[in-house]
């Protein structure tokens, strides 16, 4: 893997009043949002010289917001029970749904924007229409507060974690949980899908943060790298990389190919309460206590995942994902994280040589609305003011090994990417029948609509009829007299 250099902080934002709870970047156009709690919503735009907008709307703190995928709209979920669809322009407005009857904590685009995802103290996941504007179903096995709701890149799951101290995998053709992970000391506050969909990735209020991959339901790696319990996390594009932020005050970056952390990052002045990538990778941003949304750009990876991303949307057949059928059966169990783990607890794993691991400050004299560059300190500096930290970890990819032939193995693998095509088209085709199916009963619907009018018109010209022949019966022995 190429680097090129330390992440740097690009710009810093103040206009929150209190603490940022939520970020993300708009794919689009160059804007970042941020929602907090004092309730506003923040749309920053990029470019310099443009000027930031500030919605009003939420009557409670603000805990989730994300940008649709076209970049047209933009979503927020509030502890006043309620999402709100923003259309991220100077105007500001808004639809309110009224979501739930609990506090909102996390809200979600599906991949296609066609569908959003809630999760609510009320125990409940609910998926919504974002064309209708209108409740389609609700996901009840939670025993606890739901943290945190996402969708699968592919539509057809739907991960969610919460207070009752698990991780939920649902199907969303059968609206049933189709996998449970169970192994938390404390509730699992975030949980998200990788690029490709094969893994889901949680964190917890316990400081570990897991891997998993859903085809096989096998732990893939395990870090223990915060001191604090851990609030969100964020994948890079390539999937190569993931940020995490914690309430220990700090941000890290984890190179998951090679399984362990090579970035600590020192930025805000309390818990960091929210870390996004952008959607083409090159900047990532965090917020935190501290009411600060800060910028920075990624620099540690050199690759141009812009254009990757381009060709991939283009692609007649994308990364496989996982299968139905793979993930099925089997019902709530533990997961040993002994075989097939990857840990790096307290950043150190056993057996290991040292390895130095850059560590980056902000300083805390630096003008806070303009743009500012972070200290960086590494292996070979320490002059620039931040501190050193030596982390190990296990250098393994996320792929464990196989015994197998080289040509066997590669075999079953391009038939396992034909049946995920295959598997793929038949998804496609059953959202088609879906549309299909609703465009027969609106047909049908104004059909009957159409026979009910005729009907009505044939009985108002049949009583007609009658009442003439009655006015001719009564006057016809006058007209002969």
């Amino acid at each position: 893997m190429a680097f090129n250099e330390d992440p740097t902080l690009e710009r810093h934002f103040k206009g929150h009043k209190d603490a940022v709870t939520c970020a993300d970047f708009n794919s689009k156009h160059k804007q970042l949002a941020s929602g907090s709690a004092d309730k506003t919503l923040m749309i920053w735009n990029l470019n310099p010289k443009a000027r930031a907008f500030r919605f009003f709307g939420h009557k409670d703190i603000i805990t989730g917001v994300q940008f649709s995928p076209a970049g047209d709209l933009v979503v927020s979920a509030s502890q006043d029970k309620t999402v709100r669809l923003w259309t991220p322009s100077i105007k500001g407005e808004s639809m309110v749904f009224k979501a739930h009857t609990a506090t909102v904590r996390s809200v979600s685009f599906s991949h296609d924007g066609q569908r959003l995802v809630t999760a609510s103290d009320d125990k409940s996941v609910k998926v919504w229409s974002v064309h209708r504007q209108r409740f389609v179903y609700s996901l009840n096995q939670h025993t606890n507060w739901v943290r945190c709701a996402r969708f699968s890149p592919d539509g057809r799951l739907i991960a969610s974690c919460g207070d009752d101290r698990t991780v939920r995998l649902w199907d969303t053709a059968t609206k049933q949980c189709i996998n449970c992970f169970t192994e938390y000391g404390g509730s699992a506050t975030f949980v998200d899908f990788n690029t490709s969909g094969t893994c889901i990735a949680s964190s917890g209020a316990d400081n570990t943060l897991k891997i998993w991959d859903i085809r096989t339901n096998k732990l893939l790696q395990h870090y223990q790298v915060h001191s604090a319990g851990i609030n969100c996390f964020s994948f890079h594009p390539s999937g190569n990389y993931m940020i995490s932020g914690s309430s220990d005050s700090t941000v890290k970056i984890l190179d998951l190919l090679e399984g362990r952390l090579i970035y600590t990052l020192h930025g805000h002045k309390g818990p960091v309460l929210a870390v996004a990538f952008s959607r083409g990778g090159d900047f990532f941003a965090s917020g935190g206590c501290d009411a600060q949304v800060l910028m920075w750009k990624t620099n540690f990876d050199s690759f141009d995942y812009r254009e990757v991303l381009s060709r991939h949307s283009q692609r007649v057949s994308p990364d496989p994902p996982p299968h139905l059928t793979d993930i099925y059966p089997r019902g709530p169990h533990l997961h040993s994280a002994q075989s097939g783990a990857i840990e790096a607890i307290n950043g150190h794993a056993n057996n290991l040589p040292a390895r130095r691991i850059a560590s980056t400050s902000l300083n805390p004299n630096e003008d806070c609305h303009s743009s500012g560059q972070g200290s960086i300190s590494g292996s070979q500096s320490g002059q620039m003011g931040g501190r050193r930290e030596e982390e190990q970890g296990m250098r393994y990819p996320l792929e464990m090994r196989s015994d197998l032939p080289m040509n066997f193995s590669s075999t079953l693998e391009r038939i396992v990417q034909q049946l995920d095509v295959l598997t793929q088209t038949v998804s496609v085709l059953e959202e088609r029948l879906t549309l299909t199916e609703d465009k027969l009963k609106e047909c049908l619907f104004n059909q009957s609509q159409i026979l009910l009018q005729v009907r009505g018109e044939e009985m108002d010209r049949r009583r007609e009829r009658v009442e003439e022949e009655r006015e001719g019966e009564s006057g016809s022995p006058v007209a002969s007299a």
